[in-house]
């Protein structure tokens, strides 16, 4: 892998992490593109998460800061409140995580899989066309109950090619929950999973790398970073303003593009 690749699938990363266009269905589509094979290289691919986590904590630091302060303090307040919902969230993926993981790994390696991203992509699309046609409520607080909702979004969006920040946000909207803090609550509740799997490969693999130097490690996670930190702040003003159907039909575009490759 050169230097060069390494940057572009760290911005590719980075980009579609938080963007609703599916990081794990761009990377697919990178990997057929560039003739990488980020399997035999667990290290860089853990490093491009990392820093994608790295990018949200980053922008969002003044809200976690708000939950760290507020779990401290003594009694129940909006900060734990908040927190234990976060918690509900993850159950859904957790689940998945421990029980379809080996099947979800075996979909990745089949000859299919172009037809599978594609398939998801446009699934994306209609749900960013859902979310974007949706009648507003915006319900200023998210309750367990939506929190539970939206954690079982993200577990269905373990589907390569459906966007993880796409069908929780689309999904909250749906909900009638306020804009941002749909935005918000989608971008936090990914650091525990994106960490916890990342804790399970490196348990499962160890720090694997084919033909990858310390350069390209170090261009791609910079890389993931800098466009993660830029995409993540993107994002939350994008869905402030309610821009989500032109995701959706650029996942309609390239789902279709990805599943026409399939029989060309």
């Amino acid at each position: 892998m050169s230097i060069l690749e390494a940057i572009i699938l760290g911005a590719l990363q980075g980009l579609t992490e938080f963007l609703p266009v599916s990081s794990s269905g761009h990377l697919q589509l990178a990997k057929e593109l560039l003739g990488v094979e980020l399997e035999s290289n667990l290290t860089f691919d853990v490093l491009l998460h990392m820093a994608t986590v790295l990018s949200t904590v980053v922008v969002l630091w003044s809200e976690i800061w708000w939950l760290i302060k507020g779990i401290f303090r003594r009694g129940m307040n909006d900060e734990k409140s908040y927190f234990l919902k976060l918690v509900v969230s993850m159950i859904p993926i957790g689940i998945v995580g421990l029980l379809l993981r080996d099947k979800i790994d075996a979909l990745l390696a089949s000859q299919y899989i172009m037809v599978v991203v594609g398939a998801m992509l446009l699934l994306t699309a209609l749900l960013l066309t859902f979310a974007y046609y949706a009648k507003p409520r915006n319900k200023a607080t998210i309750s367990y109950r939506d929190a539970f909702i939206i954690g079982l979004g993200q577990a269905v969006a373990s589907m390569p090619g459906l966007s993880r920040s796409g069908t929780t946000i689309a999904t909250g909207l749906m909900l009638g929950n306020e804009k941002a803090a749909v935005a918000t609550f989608s971008f936090l509740m990914v650091l525990a999973p994106i960490v916890g799997q990342t804790l399970l490969d490196l348990a499962d693999g160890g720090m694997t790398m084919v033909g990858v130097s310390t350069q390209s490690l170090v261009a791609g996670f910079v890389s993931a970073f800098v466009v993660g930190c830029l995409a993540c702040k993107t994002m939350i003003g994008i869905v402030k303003r309610g821009k989500l159907v032109w995701f959706a039909i650029y996942c309609a575009i390239v789902g279709m593009i990805a599943i026409a490759s399939y029989f060309m």
